[in-house]
């Protein structure tokens, strides 16, 4: 069985949708007090740290498989003042690829806001290809797996590159990579620049959000079906209960508003924690 670790793990997206993919929790990092009291009601055994910055502590064993989370967002966010990586946010990316770098996992899953493919997508590629990991890439909205919502997201999979040398050693086909939206390249830092201006290929991903030059907009159905399981057995979501925004007696209303805007969708990472396990096992996780 893979394990994996949660980075700014918020609620647990991340952990919900890997256990439902057939992975283990070994250890969870979040700062917020709130969100530390959901973790520790759902996951009351797994090992918990308070801060990405001195993560991991010395004299333990944090190695796992698998390094995932989605790094703050607000200084990439169109919605917020542009400041990229250079953010005391969405800086501690810096914090998440020494941590990488410190545990060496055999894979890395990272998510954020569509923006990053403008507003810090080569630095992070490049982080990762520094570190010895390749990497493919996409933006999957909320949509793609039954929400009624869009919610884009970016997400990255990167892979340690001896993992891929040990596939082509035994003569197999590595899986085919994630087209890059803005150009032919698929999935290396080295094809793919944050200068490139091609027109996005036909099926590619959807750059358009991250303000990359008005690039045409992939459009996502609204969903009658889906050929993914999670989306099968989820069904078409139902909406938030018919609530005020403002009301008394809904104890924790903000907090729990506040970590469910933070979180990411977990129909999306049991998908992507499918199609890791369906690799490294050669069939799905059922």
């Amino acid at each position: 069985m893979l394990t994996f670790g949660e980075l700014f793990a918020g609620i647990g997206g991340f952990s919900l949708g890997l256990e439902r993919a057939g992975m283990q929790c070994r250890w969870q990092v979040e700062i917020d007090n709130y969100a530390r009291r959901v973790l520790q009601k759902h996951w009351p055994d797994v090992r918990r740290h308070d801060d990405v910055r001195t993560f991991p502590p010395a004299g333990d064993d944090y190695s796992v498989d698998v390094i995932c989370g989605g790094f703050p967002c607000q200084d990439i966010s169109v919605a917020g003042k542009g400041a990229g990586l250079a953010g005391a946010r969405s800086g501690l990316w810096c914090e998440f690829a020494r941590i990488i770098g410190e545990l060496r996992p055999r894979y890395v899953i990272v998510e954020n806001v569509a923006a990053l493919l403008a507003r810090g997508m080569d630095t992070v590629l490049g982080d990762l290809s520094s570190l010895g990991y390749d990497a493919e890439w996409h933006v999957i909205p909320a949509s793609a797996v039954g929400a009624p919502h869009r919610r884009d997201r970016v997400w990255v999979v990167a892979y340690a590159v001896s993992e891929r040398d040990a596939v082509r050693r035994d003569g197999e086909a590595m899986p085919p990579a994630v087209a890059c939206g803005r150009c032919d390249a698929r999935g290396s830092v080295s094809d793919c620049e944050a200068g490139c201006s091609q027109e996005p290929r036909q099926g590619a991903s959807d750059a358009a959000d991250a303000d990359c030059g008005g690039l045409e907009k992939q459009r996502w159905p609204k969903p009658k079906s889906t050929q993914h399981a999670t989306a099968e057995r989820c069904g078409w979501w139902e909406t938030e209960p018919a609530v005020g925004r403002v009301v008394d007696g809904l104890p924790n209303r903000v907090d729990r508003l506040r970590c469910l805007g933070n979180a990411v969708v977990p129909q999306v990472v049991e998908l992507i924690g499918r199609a890791i396990m369906e690799g490294e096992h050669g069939n799905p996780q059922q």
